[in-house]
């Protein structure tokens, strides 16, 4: 039982696996059905897909050249690349267009056939020559479709079409060699731009192989063609085909010149420096596209470059030469900017460095220094401005001269303008405020130079360095009468000469003079005076003089009647001198004659008066006292005129020592006393204080004492009184005589002190003049005081030290003494 139930279950459960299998199969072809169906659908689709890419690759393969397709741009604006373009089309076109465009074929067949047409002479539909690279680029932009024939080398044709299929570009190229169509129409449209060549395609090519600047030609990628002598003569080659196998080139930047060119579609020009012949030379490198490539000039500029820098370097040095100058100077150029300034411009105009260094138009620039008052008033300052301004379009030859700016400020600028070596105007400021001051007072002081010459009696001249007359005044016209027309111009010294020599032909003077005017060395540019006796019995005193400004002054006196005068005093002198002496000598005589008789005859009173002969009688007494004292009166007088005689010698000799000047005074009134009281005259002797001592000649100071008081006593009447006194006021002692007598006269005063004056009441006139020359000897001087009826005062004032020239010097030791300690304070 068990046995069979379990077999019957494990029926059950088979058929009921068998059932769910079943059941699920079904299920799951019905699910399947449609997937069936779109499978059979795409194979069937893919099918016909297949066959008609079969179809179409048989008519591209039929179709004698390319056709390009990109799905997107192949570049953008900084990418000269071609991208990957899907081909289509015959291998056998491709390899012809390939060859056509002399590339090789390699992984991208399609970005190298390209690269290889791009630059290639083309024209368009219109006959407008273009490049396959400049209308592919405006298709790629702007959706430009474009036609072209490009004329390939070996009298080839290319015809390419450019077109926008939506989002993909299209480019159609047909070999029309392959496609057997008639070449003659396509060649016409480049004919016209040939036809030069072909009128004589080997002169053109003889040309440019004879060029004298080296010539060459490289295809679209970079590969070296062709090249003239000269390019071979510069790599040092032997011959063209060294160069085109060895691809050598004049420097290593010409194939990437070449690609700029091309990509430009214009002319490319540089400057590099390159080794030709074992020398560095300058070349300019001249790049332009051709049918195919690029080709190329290189020029040698080394002069011109060397020009530049020369030219360079001398700007540098002109605007640093500029920029030491005092002067302001600031440059503009052609568009009227600021192109150099130095530091005084900067300076006199107070601007900002920072302000002018960002090029200001001239036009700013004058308004900036309008705005700092810096510019003279204008009544209308546009029009100044704009007559400024146009100073740039003024024709070469319309300078305008130097102008006087009134600033303000107060200063005046000297304003220059020029036209500028490069271009532009450059202005030059100066200020002349100081110099116009300095010319004003210059000018000035020549005039009053002029016009105190003018009112000098003496003639004046001043011949310049150059020996030219540049100075003189009237008196010289009227000395040696010139007219005032002969003097302008600035006469030289020759004509002036001679002139001059009509009236004083002695030519060693005027060569002298000569000499002093041009010579400029210190031996003879000195100071030298001379005399001129003229024919004209003139005679005149010269002088010449150095200037320091290089001039010689000559002045000229008219001394004729100096030297009368002189010559007339010269023997009035003489004959003074001769009456002097002669007086003298009558005085010495006289005085030596007088005093022998007078000796004898006051000895033999003397004797008489004291009784030698015998008493005398009372009536024999008055007789003998009157020949006593008339004896005793010529003696002193002749004593007087002895003193008097030895003074105008210069003989009188003081015989110095130390005086009190209170006992002087007592000793002479003592010794006058008898004879005032015998005229009932009242004497009197007043010293102030202790006078002290003096230097000087005690018996010479004794005997002014006594004349003074002799005078005194001959000018006061009975019943008079005198007064003799000394005082000391500092280094001056005073020995003073007054008496109440007559006095004198005002109109007398004056002679009192002459010699031989006579008074009113008789006497010599020896006395006071004698006590003047005393006085005088010890370096005093004498003073009076009088009215008539009041009284007289003469005083002699003596200094303490006698500094008298008839002083002995050893005498006068204490004067030297403060003399010497004078100075060492002074030192």
């Amino acid at each position: 039982m068990t046995g069979q139930t379990f077999q019957i279950v494990t029926l059950i459960v088979t058929l009921g696996a068998v059932a769910f299998a079943f059941a699920t199969g079904m299920w799951a072809y019905r699910l399947t059905a449609g997937a069936r169906a779109a499978q059979t659908l795409w194979r069937r689709r893919t099918s016909e897909l297949e066959d008609k890419i079969a179809r179409a690759d048989s008519v591209f393969g039929a179709h004698p050249g390319l056709v390009l397709v990109w799905d997107e741009p192949p570049f953008d604006e900084t990418d000269t690349g071609w991208g990957h373009p899907r081909i289509f089309g015959s291998p056998v076109a491709l390899a012809s267009l390939l060859r056509f465009a002399e590339a090789s074929d390699g992984p991208d067949p399609a970005s190298t056939l390209m690269e290889g047409l791009a630059d290639y002479e083309a024209r368009s539909a219109g006959g407008d020559e273009t490049t396959l690279r400049l209308r592919f680029q405006e298709l790629m932009r702007q959706g430009s479709p474009f036609s072209l024939t490009i004329l390939g080398p070996g009298g080839r044709f290319l015809e390419v079409d450019g077109r926008a299929a939506g989002t993909q570009l299209v480019v159609w190229l047909s070999d029309s060699t392959i496609r057997g169509l008639e070449e003659s129409g396509a060649r016409g449209r480049v004919e016209e731009a040939q036809r030069l060549v072909s009128k004589d395609p080997l002169a053109f090519l003889d040309m440019l192989g004879r060029a004298p600047f080296p010539a060459w030609r490289m295809n679209a990628t970079g590969r070296l063609e062709w090249a003239n002598q000269a390019y071979v003569n510069a790599v040092d080659a032997e011959h063209v085909d060294q160069v085109l196998q060895k691809q050598t080139t004049l420097d290593a930047g010409m194939a990437e010149q070449a690609a700029r060119a091309t990509a430009k579609a214009d002319v490319v020009g540089d400057t590099r420096v390159v080794v030709v012949g074992g020398r560095r030379r300058s070349m300019q490198f001249l790049v332009f596209p051709v049918s195919g490539g690029a080709a190329g000039f290189a020029l040698d500029v080394t002069e011109g470059e060397e020009a530049k820098a020369d030219l360079s370097r001398f700007r540098r040095a002109h605007d640093e030469t500029l920029n030491h100058m005092a002067e302001a100077v600031v440059v503009f150029d052609r568009s009227k900017r600021t192109a150099f300034h130095n530091t005084a411009f900067s300076k006199l105009f107070k601007l900002d460095e920072a302000w002018l260094n960002d090029r200001p138009g001239h036009g700013q620039l004058l308004d900036r220094m309008r705005e700092k008052r810096l510019l003279p008033e204008q009544a209308d300052f546009s029009a100044w401005k704009a007559q400024e301004l146009a100073r740039y379009e003024a024709a070469p030859g319309d300078e305008t001269p130097d102008e006087l700016w009134p600033v303000p400020d107060g200063r005046t600028l000297r304003v220059a303008r020029q036209r500028h070596p490069l271009g532009g105007l450059m202005l030059i400021f100066e200020d002349k405020t100081d110099e116009l001051a300095l010319r004003a007072r210059y000018n000035t002081l020549i005039n009053v130079q002029r016009a105190t010459l003018d009112k000098l009696h003496e003639a004046v001249a001043v011949f310049g360095a150059n020996g030219r007359l540049q100075l003189n005044n009237n008196a010289f016209e009227q000395l040696w009468g010139f007219d005032p027309d002969e003097l302008d111009g600035q006469p030289d010294f020759e004509a002036v000469a001679e002139t001059c020599a009509t009236l004083f032909a002695d030519d060693r003077v005027w060569n002298d003079i000569r000499a002093r005017v041009t010579d400029p060395s210190p031996q003879a540019r000195k100071q030298v005076t001379g005399e001129m006796h003229r024919s004209d019995e003139r005679v005149l005193t010269y002088l010449t003089r150095p200037l320091p400004d290089g001039a010689t002054l000559i002045c000229w006196d008219d001394v004729t009647d100096s030297r009368r005068i002189e010559e007339a005093l010269r023997e009035r002198a003489e004959a003074l001198e001769t009456s002097e002496r002669i007086k003298t000598e009558f005085v010495e005589h006289v005085s030596y004659q007088l005093r022998t008789p007078l000796t004898t005859i006051g000895g033999y009173a003397d004797l008489l008066a004291q009784g030698f002969a015998g008493e005398l009688t009372d009536r024999q007494k008055e007789p003998m006292a009157a020949i006593q004292s008339a004896s005793s009166h010529l003696a002193k007088l002749i004593d007087d005129i002895l003193d008097i005689a030895a003074i105008d010698a210069g003989q009188f000799e003081l015989d110095l020592g130390d005086v009190n000047l209170e006992e002087v005074v007592r000793e002479a009134a003592e010794l006058v006393a008898a004879r005032a009281d015998h005229n009932a005259i009242k004497l009197d002797v007043r010293v102030d204080g202790d006078v002290g001592l003096l230097r000087a000649d005690r018996n010479r100071l004794k005997q002014v004492a006594m004349n003074l008081l002799s005078n005194a006593l001959r000018h006061v009447q009975a019943g008079g009184s005198i007064t003799i006194g000394a005082r000391r006021e500092g280094d001056q002692l005073t020995l003073w005589v007054n008496d109440n007598g007559e006095g004198i006269a005002p109109e007398k005063q004056a002679s009192v002190f002459d010699r031989f004056a006579r008074g009113e009441r008789g006497g010599a006139g020896l006395g006071l003049a004698l006590v003047k020359d005393i006085a005088q000897l010890h370096g005093g001087w004498v003073e009076l005081k009088s009215e008539p009826g009041e009284g007289t005062l003469v005083a002699c004032h003596l200094p303490a030290e006698a500094r008298s020239m008839a002083t002995p010097k050893e005498l006068d030791l204490k004067g030297v003494l403060q003399d010497d300690s004078r100075m060492a304070t002074d030192s």
